[in-house]
C-alpha cells in the first residue's frame, strides 16, 4: 500500500479563498477540481433543467395524459435504497398531481432483479393501464415484451448501462441511453425518477392542471439525496447539489417523515445531518429491508405520512440491520478463510450457506481487503431451477459490467442475465456453471486490470497544520457533501505512536505524537498494531463523550 497525496492547482486553491472558502476547505476542493466559490454554492435553480434530459418531455405527456384519464399507474421498484427512494419519490409526486398510483416491488429471492416476464405477470392482477420501472427496466427486453402482450404500455425510468437490445417500451427515460445529451450520466434512478417528475409538473403547468397551489417537489429532496448517496454513484455537480439540497431539508427537521425516523433510530442528531449519515446510517437500514426480508417495509417507511407509522417501520429496518450485521460478520469470516487458501488472482468466492442478500456487502469487504475485483455468490432459485446469484464491487481501473459482457460473449450462455455499473454489478449462473465462470471471469480480471490499477493506493490531501485541528474544521468538513467520486477528506501526516491500547474488543485507541503535541486517535475495526512510528492516512473526526466533544483523528491507513 502507498499513501499519495492529491495535486491541486495553486491557482484554484488562491481564487477559491478569495471567494471566502476557508483555507484548508480551499485546498481540499482545488484537489478535486473546483475552480470557483460560484460552484459550490448549491440552488435549486443550478440544477440542469429536465429538458435536457431524452424522452423526459415524452414521459411527462405520457403520465399527464394517465392522470387526465384516471388510469391505473402500477410503478415496478428495485429492492434496494436507489430503487425505495426513487419509488417513494414517484408514489408521493404522483399522489401530489392526483394520480392513481401503487407499487410493487419484486421478491428478490424469487424473482430476482428487473422487470422479467413473471414479474409482468404478478402486475397484471393489480390491472395497471402503466407500469413504470423505477431504477431498473432498461435490460427488461422480455418483461416488456409481455407486457406489451397482455396489452399494459411500460415507461422506462432507469440508470444503468443498457445493453444491445433496448426494450419495446412505450417511453424510455435513462442518461445513459444512446441519443441522450444530458450532462450528468451519474444520476442515480431516484434522480431520473425526480427528473421526470419535474417534466410532469411543467406538463401539467402548461395543460393547466394546476391553477391552485402546486405541489412542492423540493419537499422530497431529502428522499433523491439519501437513494443517490445510497447507491454510490459519482457526487458530479449535479448529484451534488440534489444532495445538498436534501441535507438543506433534514438539517431544518423539513425531511420526509420515513427519513427522519430512520436517523433518528439510529441516534443522529438531524440538525447535523450529513452525507455520511446517508451513506452509513439511513441507507444500511433501508438495504436491510431488501437484504434480508421485503422493501416493501422500506418503502412504507419512505412513504408514511403519520409520524408513529414511520418511528414504528424505522425500528423494523433498524432490527433488520442488526441482524444483517451479524450475518455479515459470519460470512465474512468464512470468507477470509477462503481467501488465505486461494490464490492471490482468485476474484469468484462461494459458500453454500452464505445468504443472497447480503454477498453484495460480503464482496466489498472482500474487495477492501484483497484489492482487486470480487463477485460472491449464493444459492437461489429460477422457477423450479437452482441458480447461483452473484454480486460484484470492482476497484479503480476494471470496469466490472464491461468485464462481465466481455465473459458472456466469449461464452455465450454462460450467465443468464447480468447488469450494473463500473463499479458493482449483479449476475446469475447456473449452479453447474460455477468453476467454469470462476475461470473466465478469472483471465478477464487478469486481461483488464491494469498492473498499475493493483497497487493500494490511498490518496490524501497532504498534511493537516495543528492549528486547523479544531472542533471548526471538524464541523466544516462534517458538513461538506462528499462520496463516490468527491471524497471525504483524508489527511496525512508522521507521527510517533506513544502508546496504543485496545477498546471494544476490536478497535484501537491510539495516542500519537507529532512536533511535540499530542493527538487522540483511534483505529475502528482493526486491531494489528502500529509500529514506532508511522506515516498515516486518517480523517479529522469529532467525538462526542459525556456531552463533550473534542477532535479526534480516525486512522484509516498507515505506511
Amino acid at each position: 500500500m502507498k499513501i499519495v497525496e492529491r495535486a491541486y492547482a495553486e491557482a484554484d486553491r488562491r481564487a477559491l479563498m478569495e471567494g471566502g472558502v476557508h483555507p484548508v476547505l480551499a485546498r481540499i476542493y482545488a484537489a478535486r477540481r473546483i475552480r470557483s466559490a460560484l460552484e459550490l454554492a448549491y440552488e435549486s435553480s443550478s440544477l440542469l433543467p429536465p429538458q435536457l434530459l431524452k424522452n423526459a418531455g415524452e414521459a411527462a405527456a405520457l403520465l399527464a395524459d394517465a392522470i387526465a384519464r384516471n388510469k391505473r399507474l402500477l410503478i415496478v421498484a428495485d429492492y434496494d435504497a436507489d430503487g425505495a427512494t426513487a419509488c417513494a419519490v414517484g408514489v408521493r409526486a404522483l399522489r401530489m398531481f392526483g394520480a392513481t398510483v401503487d407499487y410493487l416491488v419484486p421478491d428478490r429471492f424469487k424473482l430476482g432483479y428487473g422487470l422479467s416476464p413473471e414479474l409482468v405477470e404478478l402486475a397484471a392482477q393489480r390491472k395497471p393501464d402503466l407500469i413504470i420501472t423505477v431504477d431498473n427496466g432498461i435490460a427488461s427486453v422480455e418483461g416488456v415484451a409481455r407486457a406489451n402482450a397482455l396489452g399494459i404500455a411500460t415507461l422506462i425510468t432507469d440508470h444503468h448501462l443498457p445493453g444491445p437490445e433496448l426494450p419495446a417500451a412505450a417511453c424510455i427515460v435513462n442518461p445513459n441511453q444512446p441519443g441522450c445529451g444530458f450532462p450528468s450520466k451519474a444520476l442515480a434512478g431516484v434522480g431520473v425518477m425526480f427528473y421526470v417528475m419535474l417534466a410532469l409538473r411543467s406538463e401539467l403547468r402548461n395543460r393547466g392542471f394546476l391553477r391552485e397551489k402546486e405541489p412542492n417537489l423540493g419537499s422530497l429532496t431529502d428522499l433523491v439525496a439519501l437513494g443517490t448517496v445510497a447507491d454510490v454513484v459519482p457526487l458530479d455537480a449535479n448529484n451534488r447539489n440534489l444532495v445538498a439540497q436534501g441535507i438543506k431539508r433534514l438539517r431544518a427537521g423539513r425531511g420526509q417523515p420515513g427519513v427522519l425516523a430512520l436517523l433518528r433510530a439510529a441516534g443522529r442528531r438531524l440538525d447535523e445531518a450529513s452525507s455520511f449519515d446517508l451513506g452509513f446510517v439511513a441507507g444500511p437500514r433501508l438495504n436491510a429491508a431488501g437484504r434480508l426480508a421485503d422493501m416493501s417495509v422500506g418503502i412504507e417507511c419512505l412513504i408514511a405520512d403519520d409520524e408513529a407509522r414511520a418511528a414504528n417501520l424505522a425500528q423494523q429496518l433498524d432490527r433488520l440491520n442488526a441482524e444483517r450485521r451479524g450475518i455479515e460478520a459470519g460470512m465474512l469470516q468464512q470468507a477470509l478463510e477462503l481467501l488465505k487458501n486461494l490464490p492471490s488472482g482468485n476474484a469468484t468466492f462461494f459458500d453454500p450457506g452464505w445468504h443472497q442478500g447480503v454477498v453484495g456487502i460480503l464482496a466489498s469487504r472482500l474487495k477492501d481487503r484483497a484489492h482487486r475485483p470480487v463477485i460472491c455468490f449464493a444459492r437461489g432459485e429460477e422457477g423450479a431451477r437452482p441458480v447461483l446469484r452473484g454480486s460484484g464491487r470492482s476497484i479503480p481501473g476494471l470496469h466490472l459490467r464491461d468485464c462481465l459482457d466481455l465473459v458472456s460473449k466469449r461464452a455465450p450462455g454462460l450467465i443468464t442475465r447480468f447488469g450494473g455499473h463500473a463499479m458493482a454489478a449483479g449476475l446469475t449462473i447456473a449452479q453447474a456453471d460455477y468453476a467454469r465462470f470462476a475461470e473466465a471471469f478469472d483471465a478477464a480480471v487478469a486481461e483488464l486490470l491494469p498492473p498499475e490499477a493493483r497497487l493500494r493506493t490511498v490518496e490524501t490531501d497532504g498534511a493537516l497544520e495543528h492549528a486547523h485541528c479544531t472542533l471548526e474544521v471538524a464541523r466544516l468538513l462534517d458538513g461538506g457533501i462528499w462520496g463516490q467520486g468527491f471524497p471525504q477528506p483524508v489527511f496525512c501526516d508522521n507521527f510517533a505512536v506513544e502508546s496504543q491500547r485496545v477498546v471494544g474488543e476490536r478497535h484501537l485507541k491510539l495516542r500519537l505524537l507529532k512536533d511535540g503535541r499530542r493527538y487522540e486517535a483511534m483505529r475502528f475495526g482493526a486491531l494489528e498494531p502500529l509500529p514506532g512510528k508511522v506515516r498515516a492516512a486518517y480523517r479529522l473526526a469529532v467525538n462526542e463523550f459525556n456531552g463533550l466533544k473534542n477532535v479526534q483523528l480516525t486512522v484509516e491507513h498507515f505506511e
